[in-house]
C-alpha cells in the first residue's frame, strides 16, 4: 500500500535515527497494522528534537512517537493505537468478544511482559552503556529475558500464532521481538520455535512494506552534535 500525503490518518515519526533504532522505532508497529488492514495514511516528520518541543507535545505528553490522528481522534502509545486500528478494520481481531480479548491480551504481554526487559537491556547496553553499574547489571537483566522468551516459547509450542490465526497479538509479540538481536541474538538458538514466528511475521507482506516505508523516511540529518565523544 502506497502512503497517501491526502489520507485521513496521520502518524508521526522521526526523519532521522541512528543506525541500531531503524527499523526498531514504534510508529513501525502502527504502520504495520495500517498495512494489514488496507488503511491509506500520510506521515509527519519529526527532526529530532522537535518531538520535545510545545506542538508535538500537545498530543504525546511524554514527547515521543508515534500518534495517531484521524478527524477529531488524536492518540498516542503504539499499543492503543494499533488496538484502535484493528477494532476498526477486518483481519487484526478474530470473531467473538473471548477470542478478540485474548488477542488484545496478547497485545498487553507484549508491551507489559516481554518488553521492559528488552528495554532494560537497551538502557544497559546502548543508552547507559558508559555508566559503572550498566557492565554489572546486563547477566541479570539477560537472565530474565531468558525467562520470560522461554515462557513465550512454552505458551506457543509448535502453534503458528499464539491464538490459532494471525492477530493484532501477534502483530504486537513480533514487533517487540525484533529487539531480540546483537549480543541477545544468540538467545533465539535455545527457542527455534520463537525465531520461526518471528520470521512468519516478518515475511508478511504487510510488514515488508511497512519496514520499507519506515527506513525511507530517514532522510534527514542527525542532530548538531550527534557523536561527539
Amino acid at each position: 500500500m502506497a502512503i497517501d500525503p491526502n489520507a485521513p490518518i496521520t502518524i508521526t515519526a522521526y526523519d532521522w535515527v541512528p543506525d541500531f533504532a531503524r527499523g526498531l522505532v514504534r510508529d513501525l508497529r502502527v504502520r504495520w497494522a495500517l498495512e494489514e488492514a488496507g488503511l491509506d495514511y500520510r506521515v509527519e516528520y519529526l527532526p529530532q528534537g522537535t518531538q520535545k518541543m510545545p506542538a508535538h507535545r500537545a498530543r504525546q505528553p511524554f514527547g515521543q512517537v508515534p500518534t495517531f490522528e484521524e478527524d477529531d481522534l488524536t492518540l498516542f502509545e503504539s499499543g492503543a493505537i494499533v488496538l484502535h486500528i484493528a477494532d476498526r478494520a477486518p483481519g487484526l481481531l478474530p470473531e467473538g468478544p473471548h477470542a478478540r480479548a485474548r488477542a488484545a491480551e496478547w497485545v498487553f504481554a507484549a508491551l507489559n511482559t516481554i518488553e521492559p526487559h528488552l528495554s532494560d537491556w537497551a538502557i544497559a547496553s546502548i543508552f547507559e552503556a558508559d555508566q559503572p553499574w550498566s557492565e554489572p547489571r546486563k547477566p541479570a537483566i539477560r537472565e530474565r529475558i531468558d525467562e520470560r522468551l522461554g515462557e513465550l516459547s512454552n505458551r506457543l509450542g509448535e502453534a503458528e500464532w499464539l491464538e490459532g490465526t494471525f492477530s493484532v497479538g501477534d502483530l504486537m509479540m513480533i514487533a517487540v521481538l525484533q529487539m531480540v538481536g546483537g549480543e541477545l541474538a544468540d538467545m533465539f538458538d535455545r527457542y527455534p520455535n520463537l525465531a520461526a514466528y518471528r520470521e512468519r511475521g516478518e515475511a508478511r507482506p504487510a510488514f515488508q512494506r511497512a519496514l520499507e516505508a519506515q527506513l525511507q523516511g530517514f532522510t534527514g540529518k542527525p542532530p548538531a552534535g550527534w557523536g561527539d565523544q
